[in-house]
């Protein structure tokens, strides 16, 4: 071959990893089309959650008039599974099956489980509802039908994702761990976005039959990239077969693992961290147009800053880990990142800024992708082979039960001051809150960064 013709093919070859960020997380075990078949897991997670926390949450308040303190129940009855993720990957670690798996058994189960949420979800919200005015069934009947919906759809996505996540770290190399954590959370994002997009255009004009083929749409979309994510993903083994012995209970497991290096003193890191990153989730906006004056337009974009900082954190932290930096250290700087974002956004309130509020917001996704990206690098890391499952699922657990409270705090306490200080204030107060958790997050993680 002359010597153009080779230039030609092998800038063909590197567009890839030049123009996708993680596209370098390919090996040739686990090349690019087989990774990002894999991560279409989290297209699916990403769909559900928007489809729980933003546009059904906004459906049943609006146009089908629920009470909001019961749509705040609904929605956060999913959390009630966040515990039980270790539960799951220690499940997972050790399952024993006839066709000799044992990720994806519980991603199809996983599956089903969201499946089935959403299948009933839409008819039991008209009748919680009385859509069509008919109150010929008890109100109890509405309630316990969309709870049970919540529920299923909850445990589906805690199901899938953590199980997901642990197949993704038994396929890829160790060392291209931090590259997978970015490319699978970078995918979590897409989904987010795009289904917001989605739903946002089919519900544009609202009817009761609308809404059922959008989420039963979304159960049956759900379905199909499941199935596709895990085709030919797992290999076969017949020591995963029933019959072969199982390491021990989960309590014996589970106390062994919470002594060994760390571990407990990890996942508050995880927990601390994670609620420091979160309680400003629901506050951003009506802070944007209560304090700054700014247009529903103009707070609508702080979703977009939020995310492009989370995805530049992502892409940093994958080519930073990915050369053997201490997964702990980037999250050190994610912590320390966010404590000058929040002072921004609370210093934009005096200074009447949309611009410091805007380059604060920014920060705040900068901060928490770095964080959330080092933490997690750090559990797949530092967790023994044959409990993968396991580390992972209480990263979740720590994660995602933190993340919920931090919320949920963060409403309520912005609610309480507002009433005894007033409106900037009682929003500065919580994100001075958020501050403090951030410095006891770096007081926590110091003995963990390795010298």
């Amino acid at each position: 071959m002359s010597t153009q013709p080779r230039k030609l093919a092998h800038s063909w070859v590197t567009l890839g990893t030049r123009f996708l960020p993680f596209a370098d997380a390919a090996s040739d075990n686990l090349p690019l089309s087989r990774l990002l078949r894999l991560s279409l897991f989290q297209i699916s997670v990403g769909m559900a959650m928007v489809m729980l926390v933003g546009t059904l949450n906004r459906v049943m308040i609006v146009e089908l008039k629920v009470p909001a303190a019961l749509v705040a129940i609904m929605v956060s009855l999913p959390l009630l599974f966040a515990p039980a993720r270790a539960l799951i990957g220690f499940k997972s670690d050790n399952h024993r099956s006839e066709l000799g798996w044992r990720r994806v058994p519980y991603i199809w189960m996983g599956t089903l489980l969201q499946f089935g949420g959403f299948a009933i979800m839409p008819f039991a919200l008209l009748v919680l509802a009385g859509a069509g005015q008919s109150h010929s069934a008890p109100a109890w009947v509405g309630q316990m039908g969309a709870a049970v919906a919540f529920l299923l759809v909850g445990a589906g996505i805690h199901t899938t994702q953590t199980v997901g996540l642990a197949l993704a770290t038994d396929l890829a190399p160790q060392q291209d761990h931090p590259k997978v954590v970015g490319l699978m959370y970078v995918m979590l994002l897409v989904g987010m976005i795009f289904s917001a997009l989605v739903f946002g255009q089919l519900l544009a004009e609202y009817s009761p039959g609308q809404l059922i083929q959008v989420v039963q749409g979304t159960a049956l979309t759900t379905m199909v990239l499941n199935v596709v994510a895990v085709w030919k993903q797992e290999a076969r083994s017949r020591m995963r077969k029933p019959g072969t012995p199982t390491e021990g209970s989960f309590s014996e497991v589970w106390a062994s693992f919470s002594q060994g290096q760390h571990a407990i003193r990890r996942m508050a890191v995880v927990a601390v961290g994670t609620m420091a990153f979160t309680m400003e989730d629901v506050l951003l906006e009506p802070y944007g147009g209560e304090v700054l004056g700014m247009s529903v337009s103009a707070t609508t974009l702080l979703t977009a800053t939020l995310a492009g900082g989370g995805l530049m954190g992502f892409a940093w932290a994958s080519k930073v880990l990915a050369r053997g930096v201490d997964p702990m250290r980037m999250a050190r700087l994610g912590a320390r990142v966010g404590i000058p974002a929040f002072a921004a956004v609370i210093l934009a309130a005096p200074w009447l800024s949309v611009w410091v509020f805007g380059v604060g917001v920014f920060l705040i996704g900068l901060g928490g992708g770095l964080f959330g990206h080092g933490t997690l690098t750090n559990t797949m890391q530092m967790a023994p082979k044959e409990q993968v499952g396991l580390a992972l699922g209480a990263w979740g657990a720590a994660q995602a039960t933190a993340g919920g409270l931090g919320m949920a705090l963060g409403g309520i306490f912005r609610d309480v001051l507002t009433l005894a200080v007033g409106s900037a204030s009682g929003y500065s107060v919580v994100y001075g809150l958020e501050i403090l958790l951030l410095m006891l997050t770096l007081w926590l993680i110091r003995p963990l960064i390795s010298r």
